[in-house]
């Protein structure tokens, strides 16, 4: 938006111009970090939930009428003189304002009637403003600012806050013998999401745990020193009922896969496994699912489509209704000579014909056109998926793997995920993921564990039980 200011001999005694704004979180975060007021009455916390409601603080309210003075009147070039503030009432995230102003006189200075209302046209600050006139005309477009990206991981919150009131999942982690992995396992048994059962060596385990100041004392361990062993024993657990999920520990993941995949005495299902890595990524309003980025290296259409499917399903069971499915390839045409394309669109024809299930499938789409909605429209691409996936299929692991990476390491997203296609969710960290990766991950389980038992997801249950 252009804007022109006005001079000192434009101006007019009872000139008014207002602002509106609606306080958000964001707001507040940025405030507090500009400021350096960590004030937690000013701070909104995604994990409070007894009914905990940030106020605005009184300067950011009074920073409205700043917004008035620099944009719109006298507009860009203005410099404050002074200004007195009589804070009457609060604002909280979502309340929406009014900052009219007023010029009541003009000496070498210019003085001005300030005041912010609600919306109600409830005072929540007046004061009186003494302001310099701009110098010189200038029109100026306001909408030229960097982009500001919040690192605020509220998809993860609400997977950690939807578990509450669930049984912990019974969870047999193998080989937890450095303090990471142990401690990957006791943070999610301290946030009731699992019921560990350590299974590997004992004394490495136990020595694990005094270099992470743990105590293991309340915790079931299972003394197997050989790797493929202990992963033979949980899954072992999972066919004896006792356990719902597997957390790969301090070990490769090929020697827990050789147990889970094994034709006979493993947990085998009828879908090729695959894993979906679940990202957090800041400034994006949904979790974003990339599969498959850990296990299969270049799969052929028919492991595309059990690795399509699995990742619908998780997108189900974390409460996604008709999950988008992008398709990637770097193109978002048809190309013989690119056979992920051709991939792209059999499984979009799959889709269509009720062969792919619970998602809306669309491809072949270049990552522009994926997720962002203007390089669709740039692009003539068209449909439900374009510029809204909330799943991306990559063509092969090394793809899926940088991309996954890149949004962790580069852009502030959180990672986590699980190996599907077992009879039950394996929970695959790493050594680089942090607290809340980790956590999110058996949160994830957790919900997709609910899911394939109920057929709904948490969210779902809760509904009907309020109800």
């Amino acid at each position: 938006m252009i804007r022109e200011n006005k001079l000192y001999d434009e101006l007019s005694i009872g000139d008014t111009e207002s602002v509106k704004r609606v306080c958000t979180a964001n707001d507040l975060y940025v405030f507090a970090h500009a400021s350096g007021n960590l004030n937690p009455l000013h701070i909104p916390d995604d994990d409070d939930h007894d009914d905990h409601e940030a106020v605005a603080p009184s300067m950011w309210v009074g920073a409205l009428i700043s917004s008035v003075l620099g944009n719109v009147l006298p507009g860009p070039g203005t410099l404050y003189r002074s200004q007195s503030l009589r804070f009457l009432d609060r604002a909280h995230v979502a309340t929406s304002l009014r900052s009219p102003l007023k010029t009541s006189s003009r000496t070498p200075v210019v003085v001005m009637e300030t005041v912010v209302t609600g919306r109600g046209g409830e005072t929540v600050a007046e004061g009186i403003a003494e302001v310099l006139a701009p110098e010189r005309k200038v029109r100026v477009d306001m909408e030229e600012l960097p982009e500001i990206v919040l690192q605020r991981h509220q998809h993860f919150d609400h997977y950690i806050h939807s578990c509450e009131g669930l049984e912990p999942l019974v969870t047999a982690v193998v080989a937890p013998e450095e303090k990471e992995s142990l401690g990957g396992a006791l943070l999610a048994a301290r946030h009731s999401l699992i019921r560990p059962i350590l299974i590997g060596s004992e004394p490495l385990i136990r020595q694990a745990a005094h270099d992470a100041g743990e105590d293991i004392g309340m915790y079931e361990i299972i003394d197997i020193p050989d790797h493929v062993a202990a992963a033979g024993r949980a899954v072992e657990l999972v066919h004896e009922g006792y356990a719902g999920a597997i957390m790969k520990g301090h070990l490769h993941t090929s020697d827990l896969l050789h147990e889970v995949l094994k034709s006979k005495g493993g947990l085998r299902t009828s879908r090729r496994m695959s894993h979906a890595f679940v990202m957090d990524v800041p400034g994006l309003d949904h979790p974003l699912i990339i599969s498959d980025a850990a296990i299969n290296i270049t799969p052929d259409l028919a492991t595309k489509v059990d690795i399509t499917q699995s990742a619908i399903d998780v997108a189900l069971a974390l409460g996604i209704q008709k999950p988008k499915v992008g398709v990637l390839s770097a193109v978002e045409t048809v190309n013989p000579q690119i056979p992920s394309t051709l991939d792209a669109a059999a499984l979009s024809k799959m889709s269509d014909r009720g062969q792919i299930k619970g998602g809306v499938v669309d491809g072949p789409l270049a990552m522009d056109n994926a997720m962002d909605a203007e390089a669709a429209t740039t692009k003539g691409v068209t449909g439900l998926v374009a510029g809204h996936a909330e799943v991306l299929i990559v063509p092969n692991l090394e793809a899926g793997n940088m991309l996954a990476k890149q949004l962790a390491f580069v852009s502030g997203a959180e990672a986590a995920g699980i190996a599907l296609g077992a009879s039950v969710p394996i929970i695959l960290t790493s050594r680089a993921d942090g607290e809340k990766g980790r956590l999110a991950s058996c949160a994830i389980a957790v919900l997709y564990r609910f899911w394939q038992e109920n057929g709904v997801p948490v969210g779902s249950r809760l509904a009907e039980a309020a109800e």
